[in-house]
């Protein structure tokens, strides 16, 4: 970390939040004298970070928090993380996605930052299993008015998990019967050995029909996702077409996804881009 006395506070959160996974721990005084700010601003960011169930505060600095592969964060909880990561993932990611398709978005903050960036496109169907992928798309067309080249929304039905998207049997049975171009998916963890995981049981299967269903599968998932593994594995590596990341993933795991996957886009690395978008 560099000293910059202008980071905004997500920024340094970010950063402090990576150095305390990297290093397993952080003092409020190296934080101070490598950000360039005061002690009451570096405790502020932590209790932050601490109230969003990231990090642990103890005397003088911070610890990482061990979660069980059964813990799952809620919508809010993670909706404050990495912000500027899923907007750049979000804008790489939709410019996969073609007028007219069928595209499928599954649950979570990161699909949700995505929709939010497919509004305009015309002529989409949009099936997704998340209450607030589907929100978007309404808000948007009650803000617009009827409009010709909408996107058509399915929702599918189902129990709503932790982070609002519906699961179980009845969220299966819909999405067995559809067929869609892409598929974008979230995840909780991903890593070559368990592949793409998730805490919730019920929520893996669901994951697993969407990408039955799906003629390419689009991860979209910041660099914090890598290494961690929930109680479920719902699809391996190779099964992934493309993995939308941020420039936080470090160059040894950039090698080590290329090794299992057909194409990888660092947001804001143009060459990888153009690449995925001959799919």
């Amino acid at each position: 970390m560099s000293e910059n006395q202008n980071l905004l506070a997500e920024q340094r959160r970010t950063l402090i939040l990576d150095e305390v996974r990297r290093r397993g721990g952080v003092r409020v005084n190296e934080l101070t004298r490598r950000l360039g700010v005061s002690d009451m601003t570096v405790r502020r960011d932590l209790d932050a970070l601490a109230r969003q169930g990231v990090l642990e505060k103890v005397h003088g600095g911070a610890v990482p928090v061990v979660e069980a592969s059964t813990h799952e964060p809620g919508f809010e909880a993670k909706s404050g993380l990495e912000l500027t990561a899923k907007e750049d993932i979000a804008r790489a990611a939709a410019e996969l996605v073609s007028p007219g398709a069928a595209i499928a978005l599954s649950g979570g903050t990161t699909t949700f930052a995505l929709a939010h960036r497919l509004t305009e496109v015309p002529d989409l169907t949009v099936v997704t299993n998340s209450v607030r992928v589907a929100d978007v798309f309404h808000a948007a067309q009650r803000t617009s008015g009827p409009r010709q080249g909408a996107a058509t929304v399915v929702l599918t039905g189902g129990v709503r998990t932790p982070s609002d998207s519906l699961v179980g049997p009845v969220a299966d049975q819909a999405i067995a019967a559809l067929h869609f171009d892409l598929l974008f998916l979230g995840v909780h963890g991903i890593s070559a050995e368990a592949g793409l995981s998730t805490p919730n049981l019920a929520e893996a299967e669901t994951n697993r029909r969407l990408v039955q269903s799906a003629r390419r599968v689009v991860v979209v998932a910041d660099h914090t996702k890598w290494g961690t593994v929930g109680l479920s594995s719902f699809a391996s590596l190779e099964q992934v077409d493309t993995l939308v990341t941020d420039s936080g993933l470090p160059g040894d795991v950039r090698a080590e996804v290329s090794e299992h996957l057909r194409h990888l886009v660092v947001a804001g690395e143009t060459e990888n881009t153009a690449e995925a978008a001959d799919l």
